[in-house]
């Protein structure tokens, strides 16, 4: 949201009022707090006919610091807000002559006594600050019943310096340039597709690449002007009266994630099957068991390793979403069905959504009980948009969320193992009455977080912990604790899978540890060039689903040789799993994704710091996927001797290599000093990766040492190895009592 016109002028329909000047200071135990007066002080007659804001800096965990920006005290913060993880701190306050400080950790907001400027300090250097016309209060002008006090409507403001050099990332799952200078982002969930400005995933937390990020406690649409509106800023806005951000300091790109993630939750530990190949019916094709059948079939005679099969909308019948029932026309029995492919070694996964259409039996139900929301008049809130006549669940309503996951325990117990949580984006705000009376304006994003939690808090219960999944596509601050999330709606194009992929990359740097994505796009069918390419791709994320929209996603309708590949990449993962298994808890107890930007994983590579067409898959394996038919990449290599994990062949890095693959091939490439655990089993994901362990080692100096921990299928230390090179030589020490092997590259 934009309030000025240039540097110097305010658009005509505001009035600002900015903090300043410091005019008086208090210090309690554990806060510090500060009044600005919005106008120079000069004599007593000042402090007359004029505004102040009270800034309020705390603690809620060690190196970060929680700033409240107040102008009208009286003005209550609206419901919801976002749940935070705190832990005692006790700061540290310091006054002289010219500053008073307040520090949690190593960090310290420095505040001027002059003039008006807070700097947010780390390691004696200043990491940004807030100063001249930077925080503040706008208001919209309005006619009001006294000329001489305008009334409208309330914004708060606040923008934060930027350095030379310094790039924002974040702000959720973002389909644009992934660097975020230049961007005005508003955090508002749409279903818009992939190739808009619209997002599935807002989150108002960003970081950059000077070892901070910041966190606007709000479940509204907070707008983010980055270096736009003033290009040597990020402002952030909200309507109220109130604004509260932290200052989120982890001195790295990871250990920034590591206490967004502690203060906001960390996702969960998934189950090691979540990570083999999901396929499924796709969304609107024809499909009954036979069909099913004949997918699964398929994929076992091609010797393609198959863990989870998911259905789609029309297991229900059409206008019905939700009414949780099997169509009887094309499922006649679900439960012999069901329990035919457990035997098979499958997952099964069902779609659902918190829309309840007007065909549905569960409509009346809900509608007289009060489980659906309602308009301020009283009556159902209802659309014909998606579902005829549908209503939405209200989540806020205790009694509602138990009649709702009454519906899922019945298909749980009948041998479903996990859901689909569509949609939760299209939520009302107009003319809107919650159950419990949260603000419609707030709930419109924090409606996901709700929806989802209540999901998987069914699943935990159902299944145990570390064995809840979801394939969920809206969220939230905090939504990471319930994954796993994907894409949304991308189409069958390189264009698409490039564009997936940078949303990908935002929503690692947002404190999501795991991701997906439509492999081949879910619009439109792709030719079987992107269709192998995509599959690469795909199998190299944390998770790996074929789903799309008119038309089926198996393999052998495309051309057989993708078959091939997608056999050849499903059963490199399913090898791959020591190794990935170990990423997936570091996720889980650190915040740090599976898939990672490459500036994440070399924060001191400013080459890195752009890259958005690589990532790393955990913290040694660079993956480029190919984005063009001729099989031509373009890929940048941080310094070392690398080793293609495919191939053998090694390159030196520190530049540019532009490389051609065939369709069994990409850029997958190991970085030196890597000891990669290897599994024996290549036809599943969830195993014993002790038995038949390789430790393959990769350009491992003379006396270097890695220490490599092998987890269990619930995440904890299965057995430990450390590899030190002495005369040219890997020895191993480990508390395994099984057989391993070590090769050397």
């Amino acid at each position: 949201m934009r309030f000025t016109n240039g540097y110097w002028l305010t658009r005509q329909e505001y009035i600002m009022s900015y903090a300043t000047q410091c005019v008086r200071v208090s210090r309690r135990e554990d806060a510090l707090e500060v009044i600005s007066a919005c106008r120079p002080v000069r004599h007593r007659g000042d402090t007359l006919d004029g505004g102040t804001l009270t800034i309020t800096f705390t603690a809620p965990r060690r190196n970060i610091i929680r700033v409240k920006i107040t102008h009208f005290a009286g003005k209550k913060m609206r419901e919801p807000r976002f749940e935070t993880c705190e832990e005692p701190v006790t700061p540290v306050i310091e006054e002289s002559e010219d500053y008073v400080s307040f520090t949690s950790g190593e960090l310290t907001a420095r505040v001027s006594r002059g003039g008006w400027q807070v700097d947010y300090m780390a390691g004696g250097r200043v990491l940004t600050t807030s100063g001249f016309r930077a925080m503040g209060r706008a208001l919209r002008k309005e006619e009001g019943p006294c000329s001489l006090l305008p009334h409208g409507k309330s914004y708060m403001v606040e923008s934060l310096m930027l350095d030379v050099g310094e790039n924002v990332y974040g702000l959720g799952e973002r389909f644009g340039a992934y660097v975020k200078n230049g961007q005005t982002v508003d955090m508002w969930n749409a279903d818009g597709g992939t190739a808009s400005e619209l997002a599935y995933k807002n989150i108002p937390f960003y970081m950059t690449n000077r070892g901070y990020g910041v966190f606007v406690e709000d479940a509204s649409d907070v707008s983010f002007e980055v270096a736009s509106e003033k290009v040597e800023r990020v402002q952030f806005s909200h309507e109220g009266e109130t604004m509260v951000y932290d200052i989120i300091y982890g001195g790295t790109p990871k250990g920034t994630l590591d206490l967004y993630t502690a203060l906001t939750g960390r996702p969960a530990l998934l189950p090691a099957w979540s990570f083999g190949l999901w396929l499924s019916t796709s969304f609107t094709t024809n499909y009954d068991e036979a069909t099913a059948s004949s997918f699964i079939g398929g994929m076992a005679e091609r010797e393609i390793p198959l863990s989870v099969f998911h259905f789609d909308c029309f297991w229900m019948k059409g206008y019905n979403w939700c009414d949780f029932e099997w169509d009887p026309e094309t499922f006649p029995d679900p439960e012999g069905m069901l329990r035919r492919y457990h035997e098979r070694g499958l997952r099964l996964c069902c779609w659902i959504n918190p829309y309840i259409g007007q065909a549905s039996p569960l409509f009346a139900e809900g509608m007289e009980h009060g489980y659906l929301i309602k308009t301020v008049e009283g009556d159902v809130w209802q659309t014909d948009m998606w579902q005829a006549g549908m209503g939405i669940l209200d989540v806020t309503n205790p009694a509602a969320r138990e009649w709702y996951c009454g519906y899922l325990r019945r298909l749980l117990e009948m041998g479903v193992d996990c859901f689909k949580t569509d949609f939760g984006e299209r939520i009302p705000v107009r003319g809107i009455a919650y159950h419990d009376g949260s603000d419609p304006l707030r709930m419109h994003n924090y409606y996901t977080f709700l929806y989802n939690r209540m999901v998987f808090d069914v699943l935990k219960e159902a299944r145990g912990e570390g064995e809840a999944i979801l394939f969920a596509r809206s969220a939230t601050a905090g939504g990471q604790q319930f994954p796993v999330h994907w894409g949304g709606d991308n189409s069958a194009s390189y264009v698409s899978m490039a564009e997936t992929l940078r949303a990908g990359l935002s929503m690692s740097h947002s404190g999501f540890g795991y991701w997906s994505h439509d492999i081949s796009g879910f619009e439109s069918t792709a030719p079987a060039d992107v269709y192998k390419r995509w599959c690469q791709f795909g199998v190299l994320s944390s998770h790996s689903r074929l789903h799309g929209s008119s038309s089926y996603r198996v393999p052998w309708l495309f051309d057989e040789e993708s078959s091939d590949v997608l056999r050849k990449f499903v059963r490199l993962k399913c090898r791959l799993m020591p190794y990935l298994y170990g990423a997936a808890v570091e996720a889980h107890e650190h915040g740090t994704p599976m898939m990672r930007p490459m500036m994440l994983e070399f924060p001191d590579d400013p080459a890195c710091d752009m890259l958005d067409r690589q990532y790393m898959l955990g913290e040694s394996l660079l993956t480029a996927p190919v984005f063009r038919k001729d099989g031509q990449v373009q890929y940048y290599l941080p310094d070392g001797v690398w080793t293609s994990l495919l191939s053998g062949e090694t390159a030196q890095g520190g530049h540019w290599r532009t490389e051609t693959h065939d369709f069994m091939s990409l850029p997958l490439m190991v970085r030196p000093g890597t000891v990669l655990p290897m599994g024996s089993c290549d036809s599943r994901p969830d195993y014993d990766y002790l038995d038949g362990l390789e430790l393959h080692v990769y350009q491992l100096a003379e006396g270097e040492s890695r220490t490599v921990v092998i987890p269990d299928l619930q995440g904890k230390p299965a057995a430990t190895f450390t590899v030190v090179i002495r005369d040219g030589k890997a020895c191993v020490t480990t508390d395994s009592e099984k057989p391993y092997t070590v090769v050397m590259h």
